[in-house]
């Protein structure tokens, strides 16, 4: 197929500058990125130049490719894909989300010492492409759509490996890492510019019903394994070091560890969700 003859989905030529985090002004920004990077792979992997075009290069904008993509991702005989499109498109349409999804695409970047590429997390992280169709359930579930929401978290749940309750609040600027056992339970909030390893779960505790999730304050990173229960707060740039159990509040910029967890230090940064800073002192 002729993928490189699209005049009608070809971002603007003339910005060939690389881009870089401190550039992005918006989503245009970041589809022209991974536009020419898919041009570039596309030319360089002949064998994948189709899954290029099919992804990337015959879409018109991030939200159009991203739509496609989760749809076709997500697809079962219960969720068939046309409808899934419909419910991608219009998130994905919506300012609020595809400036989300920008920010959470150069988190990634910016973060991940293993992704050089806007292509990559695009096409192949499943956190962010569970977070992405996350934000699309959240969407329904606000809509009191909530049948058609949990259907969505289940299929995300069974191709990703990601739980994540349609209910949840999430910011932006994220950074799921790896993803595979993360669960986040249907009332916990998750703020700005936040880090989160795999196997991590934001849970409640036995029975109790209502408001039972962990609060995550902006810049927080969270090392893999570790698990937040019940209705407890993790402090603005606070860190939660591998395998811990917290089980109470953790201040502003503590660095907590342990099982059960408890304060062994302070942070070294004020956002180490930023630095990816899991670096802590023992006594």
């Amino acid at each position: 197929m002729d993928f490189m003859n699209k005049p009608i989905t070809a971002p603007n030529k003339a910005s060939t500058a690389p881009l870089t985090t401190a550039s992005i002004k918006g989503p245009d920004d970041i589809w022209q990125q991974i536009y020419r990077e898919a041009e570039t792979a596309a030319t360089d992997e002949p064998a994948l130049a189709e899954f290029f075009n099919a992804t990337i290069l015959s879409h018109s904008s991030l939200g159009d490719a991203l739509s496609y993509y989760l749809a076709s991702k997500l697809a079962s005989d219960e969720a068939q894909q046309a409808m899934l499109r419909t419910v991608m498109d219009r998130a994905f349409s919506t300012a609020d989300i595809i400036n989300a999804v920008t920010a959470d695409i150069a988190a990634t970047v910016d973060r991940d010492s293993a992704c050089t590429l806007y292509l990559t997390p695009f096409l192949y992280f499943k956190g962010f492409l569970a977070l992405q169709a996350y934000r699309a359930s959240h969407q329904l579930w606000n809509e009191q759509r909530q049948s058609l929401a949990l259907l969505v978290q289940y299929r995300i749940s069974l191709i990703f490996a990601v739980d994540i309750h349609p209910a949840a609040v999430i910011g932006s600027g994220l950074l799921i890492d790896h993803a595979t056992g993360l669960v986040i339970g249907e009332t916990a909030v998750i703020e700005d510019c936040v880090s989160i390893m795999q196997s991590v779960t934001l849970g409640g505790t036995g029975k109790v019903s209502g408001d039972r999730h962990p609060k995550i304050r902006k810049g927080v990173l969270i090392g893999p394994g570790a698990k937040i229960l019940g209705n407890i707060e993790v402090g603005e740039g606070a860190m939660v070091a591998a395998s811990s159990v917290v089980l109470k509040a953790v201040p502003a910029h503590a660095v907590v560890a342990g099982v059960p967890a408890a304060v062994v230090g302070d942070t070294r940064c004020a956002e180490p969700s930023q630095a990816m800073d899991h670096y802590f002192k023992c006594d």
